[in-house]
């Protein structure tokens, strides 16, 4: 009879956590910022993801901004793998292949250095950064509202 009494209770506390889980989703929902907080929330995380790591590239035709820019992303990114965040610390990596004068030989140290699932994760982003800049040397005009 104990068994039949703790699975009735388990029960009558399932539903009862169900009903309230409900009910705040309903209040939730029917709050008027809601839709309103929500919008600005995903514009905030969408704007923090378009600007991490790849806003900030310097004028490259400053060949000390560069120099600067390019010794700064490799120090960040070795101090990123080395705490274990592999994908912030590839794309610091990546933003100072893109800037660098002899991509080819920083490409065979890293290769050497890095774990090869790190490498292969570093190898796959190049191409997007790549393009960034090309896009950025190409219309300079665009960001001039």
């Amino acid at each position: 009879m104990d068994s039949r009494t703790s699975t009735i209770a388990a029960g009558v506390c399932g539903a009862l956590f169900l009903g309230y889980c409900i009910y705040f989703d309903r209040k939730r929902r029917s709050d008027p910022n809601f839709r309103q907080k929500l919008r600005e929330r995903r514009r905030q995380q969408k704007s923090a993801g378009d600007q991490a790591g790849l806003a900030r590239l310097p004028d490259l035709k400053d060949a000390e901004a560069v120099q600067k820019f390019f010794l700064e992303e490799i120090q960040l990114g070795e101090e990123l793998l080395a705490q274990g965040d592999y994908e912030k610390g590839v794309d610091h990596l990546t933003n100072a292949i893109a800037v660098c004068g002899q991509p080819q030989q920083l490409l065979q140290v890293l290769q050497q250095t890095l774990p090869p699932p790190v490498f292969q994760m570093l190898l796959t982003k190049l191409p997007t950064i790549s393009q960034r800049i090309v896009n950025s040397n190409t219309s300079p005009d665009d960001d001039v509202e």
